[in-house]
């Protein structure tokens, strides 16, 4: 059985840093199933001491205590989050006290300069709204307009590297997964026709493509070891045929597969 665990994203502003942040190490944890909880604009002392008895009382349904990724800036919030009973990682202080050091000068402490909107937000936010409508080849129109199309069989991580690739970078990231059908034509679909200079494939080991579809669909075809290693074979087998650039997420944090898709085509950021 599965370890269980609640997690709190607490921000005085939106709490997207502590989230981006916070996913990110807990996906490393694959044996532990993860209840999150984000708590953003925890920006007066009374919402601390609500945000702290809610996390108190995860702790006490849990019988563990919580994680908190804190990016709390105010020093009255940040000191009552202090005093539950979680495991608190501030996120700021790892950073801003060094920096402090390193240049000789406070910072700001000012909330929400991260997140300020601007044109670097709107087109971040632009491509996050197309990202989200060409996930998994849920819409095929305006395909064209994608900086990259990621390909590859369902749950190799298209989607959110996809979604990274938008929201930290701006970049138009649309993804179409390769299926049964295209296997049995040896050909691309084709919505992706015209779109083989965009094409970048994610492959991924049987062994671990298994294990994540196991966790969504126990026992079915679909989760089979002997399915996902025919559909990576071919999928890998539909790249090479078409020169489309592939890349082995196994082990992989969505960070790095993003720096180097990143790398790889030269996409602007």
């Amino acid at each position: 059985m599965s370890q269980k665990r609640t997690a709190f994203f607490i921000s005085d502003r939106t709490g997207i840093t502590a989230e981006n942040l916070g996913h990110s190490l807990l996906s490393q944890f694959d044996s532990i199933a993860f209840r999150t909880v984000t708590l953003p604009f925890i920006d007066a002392p009374g919402k601390a001491q609500a945000a702290v008895a809610q996390i108190n009382a995860a702790h006490q349904a849990d019988g563990q205590r919580p994680i908190v990724f804190s990016t709390l800036l105010l020093p009255a919030e940040r000191a009552l989050i202090e005093q539950s009973g979680a495991l608190i990682l501030d996120l700021f202080e790892m950073f801003i006290e060094p920096l402090e050091t390193e240049f000789g000068i406070p910072s700001s402490h000012a909330v929400g300069r991260s997140h300020a909107a601007g044109q670097n937000y709107s087109a971040r936010m632009d491509a996050v709204n197309y990202t989200l409508n060409h996930d998994d080849g849920g819409i095929s129109r305006e395909l064209h307009r994608a900086d990259i199309v990621l390909v590859g069989v369902s749950r190799c991580g298209k989607t959110p590297a996809s979604l990274y690739l938008a929201l930290q970078f701006g970049i138009y990231a649309a993804n179409y997964p390769l299926v049964a059908e295209d296997f049995s034509g040896n050909a691309l679909p084709a919505t992706l026709h015209g779109l083989e200079k965009k094409l970048y494939g994610l492959t991924i080991r049987p062994e671990r493509l298994h294990q994540i579809r196991s966790e969504r669909a126990p026992d079915s075809h679909y989760a089979a070891l002997e399915n996902c290693r025919y559909e990576i074979k071919q999928a890998e087998k539909l790249m090479r045929q078409f020169n489309i650039p592939h890349l082995d997420v196994t082990g992989i944090s969505v960070e790095e597969i993003a720096t180097t898709l990143l790398h790889q085509t030269g996409l602007r950021r």
